[in-house]
């Protein structure tokens, strides 16, 4: 099979009654269940090195499962604005804007009804090959300014890598921070803790946090630390931290590797690209989700800095009338032959 989209099929309804829709995309190996209420990736299928298929992200079968979880996000499309703004609040041309504040002092993930609790609009793509999802977010949507028009495509390329697509147009000055929030385990979704993963990331620099998990200053170099992962070593755990792409610190055009991830025991290995600056490596340490324990699952969250809105010295988040937000992330899986 070259390419296939098939026609939505129903697969729940939202809190609000709204009935919500699968799609599914399969190219070149590589079969992807896309929800959209949230823009959720509920499942992304693709080989071991003997041919053997798993589901190498994190979800559940049906929408109830994404609604009734406690510790959200499973997969979604994260906006306004991905990670956190300190205090909810921050100031643009002047205006101080009130944020939910969802994690503490923090407005997280876009607040209390962010992206990924949405039923988004849903169409095939114009290639063929993905769905492309668009909502409105209204003027004062959650604290944020301006009327911001949104679309994110999920495509499988002639490889079968993921790419994901995020656009987005405002009526009045705004910030905007766009991502998808998987959780991956490439030994399959439910094979244990992906702390065993190993792990590269092309970054030099870390943003240190404080308790809150707001940066405290100018990114930090990683040699010495345990944020050095410019060479792959095992995950491991207690990890929430946003990395300094290097591409990101060098001004590079387009989209460059951002990370590397491999399971010694499948072979399986996935590998990040991104236009964005930054990545945030959670190893959910904290969830504990109905079937899903701590660190069974990695997110490698593709974004801006956190609280960039209140920090003019980290890449600016900001978007105007007349510009479009644009950021692509791709997703590409393959195998190593080593075996453990």
């Amino acid at each position: 099979m070259t390419t296939a989209v098939t026609a939505p099929e129903r697969a729940g309804s939202a809190p609000d009654g709204t009935l919500v829709h699968r799609w599914v995309l399969e190219r070149a190996g590589t079969r992807v269940a896309v929800l959209d209420y949230g823009g959720i990736l509920q499942s992304v299928e693709v080989p071991d090195r003997d041919g053997v298929r798993a589901d190498v992200v994190l979800g559940f079968g049906d929408v109830a499962g994404y609604v009734d979880c406690p510790s959200p996000y499973f997969g979604a499309l994260i906006g306004r604005y991905a990670n956190r703004i300190a205090g909810g609040a921050f100031t643009l041309d002047g205006r101080t804007y009130r944020l939910p504040r969802n994690n503490g002092t923090n407005c997280l993930h876009g607040g209390e009804r962010g992206f990924d609790k949405r039923v988004w609009d849903a169409e095939p793509a114009a290639d063929g090959h993905g769905v492309r999802l668009s909502l409105v977010s209204p003027d004062g949507e959650e604290g944020f300014p301006g009327r911001l028009a949104v679309s994110a495509t999920y495509a499988l390329d002639a490889a079968g890598a993921l790419r994901i697509e995020y656009r987005a147009v405002t009526d009045a000055p705004t910030v905007v921070n766009l991502t998808n929030h998987s959780y991956w385990n490439l030994g399959g979704a439910g094979s244990g803790r992906a702390g065993g993963h190993r792990l590269r990331i092309a970054a030099g620099h870390v943003t240190p946090l404080d308790g809150d998990s707001v940066p405290t200053g100018p990114p930090a170099p990683v040699a010495g630390t345990r944020f050095d992962f410019r060479e792959p070593r095992e995950v491991g755990s207690g990890y929430d931290h946003n990395f300094v792409l290097d591409q990101g610190t060098s001004g590079a055009s387009g989209a460059s590797v951002a990370a590397e991830l491999y399971d010694p025991v499948s072979g399986r290995v996935l590998t990040v690209t991104t236009t964005e600056p930054g990545l945030q490596l959670y190893t959910g340490d904290a969830f504990d989700a109905g079937p899903f324990g701590p660190c069974e699952g990695i997110a490698l969250e593709t974004q801006h800095f956190p609280d960039s809105p209140n920090r003019p010295d980290f890449p600016s988040t900001v978007l105007r009338p007349g510009e479009e937000f644009r950021s692509v992330t791709t997703y590409g899986f393959g195998t190593a032959d080593d075996r453990v």
